[in-house]
């Protein structure tokens, strides 16, 4: 490689590096840094002095928790480098930064292969389709594997992993990875898998060249029906430079619009500030910007501010006041209250979308004196990240909304580190949703209620909604029959008071009609429509009747051939449907859904139903009725 840190470059591809726990991604982060002059000496996870673990937790953990953003240069490309949590209590934060990039690395281990979290990945990123290549990363460990890994990733990651190179010596220190030739051999059989014109060219003849090999693997990579895999070792550096010559050939960046309005999406907040990916148009500093905020249950919401700062990544004048073009992301300072998830202009047709946390703990202070401390510092946290939900919980404490228990550890540290806080949490326990199953309709008349000084008449109607479509308010009465403050307060109010159902959990997928209103003027005031409008719609609830339903995972298990009994047993015991079943070779593959609440111990059932050869999938997927015997 030969690094041009200061030239200015004409193209710029975000990439993000993405692995299982412990595969080494931020250790090749690093590599790619040092070895494009970024920086001068090479970090270390366990001395816990990386470029992109940048915070405390992080670099003591040793994982990488929030992405973060490092560049280089190489051959006139700017590469913007975006490391991502590996672990799967921040599988939302990879989805998030998924959205912004142009292609992926995906790290594995020779040695360890393919972990139930590489596949996790792998299905997003094929989801949706984004170019992606492999690295195999420890050539040079005991242990490591090169044909029978890449046959592992044929069968379980991808039908068309794609060599580059194959390890020589794999196994000890002296591992060499070598590039195949382009023309004929490995390479273009492999591609054919994915290429018609490739396997046209075998078969018929004459066998394609390499400027046709290349160019039908850069359009297959660009698709995201083939998978380039190279080999090398983040540690010594093998490989590494082969693997970024693929990067920059193989990857496309993304069609972009510097004339367009400016359209783009926050996707990490930092204490130095929001980080923007900008698709199109353009953002300078002492611009006024207006970005939209989905807020629960399918409203949005407006934050908007003046640019004060903005520091373009990859460039060296920081803070030299260069505006940021469509393509290249920035840290941008001066608007109030951003948070990650905010997006300028519409939202792209990649958006990742993903199921919110399905777990809730209630933390407490150690010193009830920081109660109202700690409250503030979660509502802090939780303004950065809009799927951590903090909310006061009934019996005292902070109620939060999380995806793992890891999180718990996370947050603990947080607390106390960044905030001086001893904290405690509460076992999780599985959030569920509760639906309308039928219409019901309350009110209240001013004049049966006058003598409790709430001087308001309020109607609602509660129906069932359609799935999916969240908590929707209308108005049968005049818009002009209340003043709009009144009308603010009832909506408001009702937002607000379907957050805790009859059951004690949020309700959702549910119309609520205003059919009846009144006041007395002077003396009606908001306050009395927000007091009247929670009792009346608590009633409208109960007469309409709701049902409670349990988040859900969908799950795939891959199980030896004699497993499959006792495992379908077992999986049924904990409340599993079964979708389909299907192999019968060398393994089953199950599928279907599962409670939430027993996926953990599924998971932890499976290695002693399949001698420790059962591998297990699961993400947040829906919800269904709760048995009337567990509501």
């Amino acid at each position: 490689m030969h690094p041009h840190t200061h030239a200015r470059s004409t193209t710029t591809l975000n990439i993000g590096i993405l692995a299982h726990v412990d595969a080494g991604k931020t250790s090749l982060t690093e590599r790619l840094l040092y070895d494009t002059g970024v920086i001068d000496r090479l970090g270390s996870v366990d001395g816990g002095d990386t470029r992109t673990d940048t915070g405390e937790i992080e670099r003591q953990r040793g994982i990488t928790i929030r992405s973060a953003v490092a560049s280089f240069t190489v051959g006139g490309v700017q590469v913007n480098l975006i490391d991502t949590p590996g672990h799967s209590d921040f599988i939302a934060e990879v989805e998030r930064a998924l959205e912004v990039l142009d292609g992926a690395v995906l790290l594995l281990s020779s040695v360890e292969g393919v972990q139930a979290q590489t596949r996790v990945l792998m299905k997003t990123l094929r989801r949706m389709r984004l170019p992606t290549l492999l690295f195999l990363n420890k050539i040079d460990r005991a242990g490591a594997r090169d044909a029978a890994l890449l046959e592992e990733i044929r069968h379980r990651l991808t039908p068309c992993p794609v060599p580059m190179t194959e390890a020589r010596g794999v196994g000890t220190p002296g591992a060499r990875a070598v590039p195949l030739p382009l023309d004929g051999g490995r390479t273009a059989e492999a591609l054919a898998e994915a290429d018609e014109a490739v396997l046209a060219r075998l078969v018929d003849g004459p066998p394609p060249g390499a400027d046709e090999v290349r160019a039908a693997l850069a359009a297959r990579t660009a698709d995201g029906s083939a998978h380039p895999v190279f080999h090398g070792s983040a540690l010594s550096g093998e490989g590494v430079a082969a693997l970024v010559d693929g990067v920059t050939r193989l990857v496309p960046p993304a069609p972009r619009d510097a004339s367009a309005p400016p359209r783009g999406t926050v996707f990490a907040m930092r204490p130095e500030g929001a980080y923007l990916r900008l698709y199109e148009g353009e953002v300078a500093p002492r611009q006024r910007i207006t970005f939209l905020r989905e807020e629960a249950e399918g409203r949005t919401s407006r934050v908007a501010g003046r640019v004060t700062a903005l520091d373009v990544v990859g460039d060296p004048r920081c803070g030299g006041g260069r505006a940021l073009r469509a393509g290249g992301i920035g840290v941008l300072r001066g608007v109030p209250g951003l948070r990650v998830g905010d997006r300028l202009g519409a939202r792209g047709e990649h958006a990742a979308r993903f199921a919110p946390p399905t777990l809730e703990t209630v933390v407490s202070p150690k010193d009830p004196e920081q109660a109202a401390r700690l409250h503030a510092a979660l509502l802090a946290l939780a303004g950065q990240d809009p799927l951590i939900h903090a909310r006061p919980a009934p019996s005292g404490g902070t109620a939060l909304l999380l995806y793992g228990e890891v999180q718990k550890q996370v947050l603990a540290a947080t607390l106390a580190h960044e905030h001086g806080i001893e904290a405690e949490f509460a076992p999780s326990r599985t959030v569920c949703l509760e639906r309308p199953v039928g219409t019901g309709e309350a009110y209240e008349e001013i004049e049966r209620h006058a003598h409790t000084g709430e001087w308001a008449t309020v109607g609602l109607r509660v129906e069932p909604g359609e799935r999916g479509t969240g908590r929707v308010f209308t108005y049968e009465t005049e818009l002009g029959a209340l003043p709009r403050a009144f009308h603010q307060a009832v909506e408001d109010t009702v937002h607000e008071a379907l957050g805790e159902g009859p059951h004690g959990w949020p309700v959702t997928d549910c119309r609520v009609t205003l059919v009846r209103s009144g006041y007395a003027s002077p003396v009606s005031t908001a306050g009395d429509f927000r007091g009247v409008t929670r009792r009346v719609l608590a009633r409208a609830l109960e007469r309409a009747g709701t049902r409670v339903h349990e988040p859900c995972h969908a799950f795939e298990a891959e199980i030896p051939l004699d497993a499959l009994a006792a495992v379908t047993s077992r999986l049924a015991a904990l409340g599993a449907e079964l979708r389909e079943t299907t192999g019968g070779g060398t393994h089953w593959l199950l599928t279907g859904s599962l409670p939430a609440s027993r996926v953990r111990e599924a998971e932890s059932r499976l290695p002693s139903l399949t001698r420790g050869e059962g591998l297990w999938w699961s993400r947040p997927e829906g919800d269904r009725p709760l048995p009337p015997d567990r509501t």
